[in-house]
């Protein structure tokens, strides 16, 4: 039996507090494209979607947790951080706009390994307490 290879990332699945919250953040603040919010607004499906490009997504999945951290404290649940790539040109910009949106940068800019190589990243929050790496190769 050949091995399991893996090719690239489908999507990954945040438990949120707020649904409407992290719609704003993730649309307004990240530019990512919603997906299938009327349809969850009018109960057609359990969650909706926000693409980050043609071929991945990130869920926000309803919390059933009454637990939510505090503003401004990292959320220590099964997702360690996840990460975002822009393009280097735009990168001081997304700094820039993480600012402007009053989003504190946790850490960085720093040079990390990832995917594709070394990298410049910074860490934040989204508002669930999720941590977010945004690189630029």
């Amino acid at each position: 039996m050949a091995p399991i290879r893996i090719t690239e990332l489908d999507h990954i699945v945040l438990n949120v507090g707020d649904i409407n919250r992290s719609l704003k953040f993730y649309i307004d603040v990240l530019g990512l494209t919603g997906e299938r919010i009327e349809e969850f607004r009018a109960g057609k499906v359990g969650f909706p979607s926000v693409r980050i490009n043609d071929s991945t997504i990130i869920d926000l999945f309803p919390s059933k947790e009454n637990s939510q951290p505090r503003a401004g404290e990292k959320f220590n649940g099964n997702l360690n951080h996840f990460c975002l790539v822009v393009a280097a040109e735009n990168f001081a910009g997304a700094i820039d706009d993480l600012k402007d949106n009053q989003i504190a940068i946790r850490e960085g800019p720093v040079s990390r390994c990832g995917a594709r190589g070394r990298a410049t990243s910074v860490y934040f929050l989204d508002p669930d307490g999720n941590e977010i790496e945004i690189r630029c190769y």
